[in-house]
């Protein structure tokens, strides 16, 4: 019952209403900052992937983290399961066609990425402790509650810290990886589990600074190695990536017919399966990777929202297309297994047993940098929630800490005690993706006019194009006035 009630719900959040919404948010930024993105993509990889020794990406202040840390913690949260059971999850679902509307967020979600964090960034503020904190509840709280005299923009915030904090129901990635690991070495999935859950608690234990050092080891690892693996085996099947391109982008539109053991999709399941994997994946729109790009050091909003746009490019570009060439390609996609099994299926047509213990090893690292990822966005909320009471705030965060990763243990003992597969468990994880997309896309909105400014002001100060403004802040209380307010506000708040 609760499973029916699961799935139905997944399909009346991501009807067609909401679909539209969130394809025109992403189709207006990206159509009006001249296709950015792609225009500037050779400017995005200079200060980005090119900039990764150079001295502003490993700067930091006491309570900063660097924008190579904070982009490893953000690469680390949204490269994950999503990565390779949820595409695999999206084409068992909704056909080949799901991975053109999967590609086509990421298109636009390039942009919003790097609007919300630009956002995120500008809006940002400082703690107690004079640690940087920042993200969708800051921007709607002081851009739309403050800045604009709009006193929705406090409710909404609070609704997207509820709504976020709500995604922790659905536990981390132990689903994927209890699967993967009992597909590759037959160890029962609860042991996984319980096992996975303990290896987290250490993870996270120590906060952010414990992981980001684990980040920035682990994210370049793993996603190299997995795409070695994955361009390796779609080069072998090469004589099949026409016909797989071909079909990708024709069943997007006619939907897929029933084959084999795949039950056959419309276009509407596979513009959901696509789009709701690939917020999911690259996390464009959802406004988590803005609570840790907030608190990097960085010299302008829009060049750490550079690195938003870097993210969903590796993210999705990359490493998801390869995971959806390797299981459209080997003509596995079809045969009725869905989620983390399927993408181990293609992997073992070309490697045999080794493909299986190599897909076991990325699901434990994808799975452990994305929790602990994840855990940093869970936290930052918090601590937002909980900023009057410090000392209830240090509690409540010691809680979660055991709290989350044990909610692993009750997902996935109720999806396998009950005879249910990955479909259930990314059918959960779309329905508690709807709320923070729709309230973080609502305030995207709201805020356009602040992020142009500020997309103009970098454009001038970095890329020759116009004029610098002096009297333009670059952040937002680098404003005398407002930052005596923001003070004042503080002080308030500890007493």
């Amino acid at each position: 019952m609760i499973a029916d009630f699961i799935f139905k719900l997944e399909g009346i959040l991501w009807g067609l209403p909401f679909i539209i919404f969130v394809m025109l948010v992403g189709f207006y930024f990206t159509v009006r900052s001249g296709f950015f993105p792609f225009v500037k993509f050779g400017h995005i990889l200079k200060h980005t992937a090119g900039s990764i020794k150079a001295s502003e990406s490993n700067k930091k202040k006491e309570g900063t983290v660097s924008p190579i840390e904070a982009v490893c913690i953000a690469i680390g949260g949204c490269v994950g399961a999503g990565n390779i059971s949820g595409v695999a999850s999206a084409i068992a679902v909704g056909g080949p066609g799901s991975i053109f509307w999967l590609w086509l967020w990421a298109f636009f979600g390039m942009m919003v990425k790097l609007v919300e964090t630009a956002l995120g960034c500008y809006y940002r503020s400082r703690d107690e402790k004079g640690d940087y904190y920042g993200g969708p509840m800051e921007y709607m709280e002081k851009g739309i509650g403050r800045e604009m005299g709009i006193k929705f923009g406090y409710v909404l915030g609070f609704i997207f810290c509820i709504a976020l904090l709500a995604m922790s129901i659905q536990g981390s990635q132990a689903y994927t990886i209890s699967e993967m690991i009992y597909n590759a070495f037959g160890v029962p999935m609860l042991a996984t589990t319980v096992i996975y859950t303990i290896v987290i608690l250490y993870v996270i234990w120590k906060g952010t600074p414990r992981i980001a050092k684990f980040a920035t080891v682990a994210v370049p690892i793993m996603c190299i190695a997995y795409l070695i693996g994955g361009i390796i085996l779609v080069l072998l099947n090469i004589q099949n990536v026409p016909s797989a391109i071909t079909m990708i982008f024709h069943d997007a539109f006619t939907g897929s017919a029933a084959v084999g053991g795949f039950v056959g999709a419309s276009v509407t399941t596979a513009v959901r399966s696509g789009l709701n994997r690939s917020i999911n994946s690259n996390e464009a729109g959802q406004g988590s990777s803005p609570l840790i790009h907030s608190s990097a050091d960085t010299v302008h909003p829009v060049r750490q929202g550079l690195w938003g746009a870097f993210e969903v490019f590796v993210d999705t570009i990359i490493v998801c297309s390869v995971t959806a060439l390797a299981v459209v390609c080997t003509g596995l996609w079809s045969n009725g297994t869905t989620g983390a099994t399927l993408t181990m299926a293609a992997f073992e047509t070309t490697y045999g047993m080794a493909g299986r213990i190599f897909m076991g090893i990325m699901a434990i690292l994808f799975g452990l940098t994305t929790t602990a990822g994840w855990y940093t966005y869970y936290a930052a909320v918090i601590r937002r929630l909980l900023r009057r009471k410090p000392a209830v705030r240090d509690k409540v965060i010691t809680f979660f800490k055991i709290y989350f990763p044990c909610m692993n243990v009750i997902i996935v003992s109720y999806i396998t005690l009950t005879g249910h597969d990955a479909d259930l468990f990314w059918s959960l994880v779309s329905v508690l993706l709807a709320f923070p997309v729709f309230t973080n896309l609502i305030a995207l909105v709201f805020l356009q006019g602040k992020f142009w400014q500020l997309f103009k002001d970098y454009k001038a100060r970095y890329l020759g194009i116009g004029k610098v403004d002096p009297n333009f802040y670059v952040f937002y209380e680098d404003d005398p006035a407002i930052r005596e307010r923001e003070e004042e506000i503080r002080r308030g708040l500890e007493h």
